[in-house]
């Protein structure tokens, strides 16, 4: 029950494109009051967090055929300059994911430029499956620490409020660049 939990609260968060909890704030909650192995802990959080972003994505590509069609165009271009040049994308993906950065904003980023998911995600999920374990151990040596302060500094720090909007000025930037004209490339 406690694991369908863990799932239930990591799934759900991970549907918010911005200002929700970090995802290893929950997992340092739940290690510090639960007796769970880290490894059911952390494949549960990984895969309900992999999920939720997905679902994200997938929202977010549905209301990728109301923008305008000069962010329409804008996004294809970008899309397209991103499927070229896989072998960056994956170690930028790959850095990313092992990052405390938030992910919201690059899954809806990547769910309205059409660009396929699946892999996408799955780098996710492995990248977060390393943070995540190292999140959990850490969590393993702080049980005399006050969740209520780390949930509350997640909330109220100025830095964390700040990096949520810009990351979310950064997404409605990605839709308003000429990515044709910037990478020289052909307008679709």
């Amino acid at each position: 029950m406690v694991l369908l939990s863990l799932f239930a609260i990591v799934f759900g968060v991970n549907l918010l494109p911005a200002f929700g909890p970090p995802t290893w704030s929950i997992i340092v909650f739940f290690e510090l009051n639960h007796d769970l192995p880290i490894w059911a802990l952390v494949a549960v959080a990984a895969t309900a967090s992999a999920l939720g972003r997905l679902s994200l994505a997938y929202g977010a590509r549905l209301f990728s055929g109301k923008l305008s069609k000069k962010m329409q165009a804008n996004l294809e271009a970008a899309r397209e300059a991103i499927q070229s040049r896989k072998h960056n994308v994956w170690i930028g993906l790959g850095l990313f994911a092992l990052s405390p950065l938030p992910s919201g904003q690059l899954f809806m980023a990547v769910g309205l430029a059409r660009i396929p998911l699946l892999s996408f995600t799955a780098a996710f999920f492995l990248g977060r499956t390393v943070s995540y374990t190292i999140y959990a151990f850490g969590a393993r040596t702080l049980k005399q620490s006050d969740m209520g302060d780390i949930f509350a500094e997640g909330f109220t720090s100025p830095w964390g409020i700040a990096l949520q909007i810009v990351m979310l000025a950064g997404l409605v930037a990605l839709t308003r660049i000429d990515w044709a004209k910037r990478l020289g490339t052909k307008k679709p």
